[in-house]
């Protein structure tokens, strides 16, 4: 008996503790990266990780998916963008932006291509928009499958960011852009926002880190 309760004892311990490891795990991070003329800053979901980074020219893109997933073979992935100067377009918006994206979306998928406008929004000062567009079948990729992604375009001091959230799933006739978990994405990322570049300040941009 004595054995057997202390068998049980030893359970309950293993059982707080790990439960207690997984409170104290952070949920997200806090991610401020210089992108050209600007810090571009969000929380990013613990479980994922960098996987690709380039820049050319004035393009700036920089992927993220789950941890154990690849740039090739993923079901969610957290991309950033940047576009330098792109403020100097005339008749720039975020919701232009936002649309020229959706049409390279529905460029590659015209008879299951899907939006949702979440609408105008500020991120800090900075003017931003925010949608949901999808594929319903992609032939890009392992698999034929359906694409959707959460689209977040910001007009900075000079620049133009986005940060995406895209979801593979099973090939359908119509992505699930009405879904509530594009909502509850959007939620996640915050606080989002654009800081400016300090001269001879590192990681981790304290300067940013304490406006936020």
């Amino acid at each position: 008996m004595r054995a057997r309760t202390t068998r049980l004892a030893a359970l309950a311990a293993s059982l707080l503790l790990t439960a207690a490891a997984q409170a104290q795990a952070p949920q997200s991070f806090r991610v401020i990266s210089p992108i050209f003329g600007q810090l571009v800053a969000f929380a990013m979901p613990s479980d994922f990780a960098a996987v690709f980074e380039n820049t050319k020219g004035g393009h700036y893109i920089r992927e993220a998916v789950l941890k154990g997933e690849t740039p090739e073979r993923w079901t969610q992935m957290i991309t950033v963008t940047g576009e330098k100067g792109m403020t100097l377009t005339p008749g720039s918006s975020p919701e232009m932006f936002a649309g020229t994206i959706a049409g390279g979306f529905k460029s590659a998928c015209p008879d299951s291509f899907a939006a949702r406008p979440l609408g105008a929004t500020m991120f800090g000062r900075f003017e931003g928009f925010v949608a949901v567009i999808g594929c319903g079948r992609i032939d890009s990729g392992p698999t034929r499958h359906s694409e959707t992604a959460l689209l977040i375009t910001l007009k900075g001091a000079s620049d133009y960011y986005t940060i995406q959230w895209a979801e593979r799933g099973p090939e359908s006739d119509e992505p699930p852009v009405n879904d509530e978990r594009w909502q509850t994405r959007l939620r996640d990322l915050n606080p989002i926002d654009l800081c400016p570049i300090v001269s001879g300040e590192a990681a981790p941009y304290p300067s940013c880190v304490n406006k936020s």
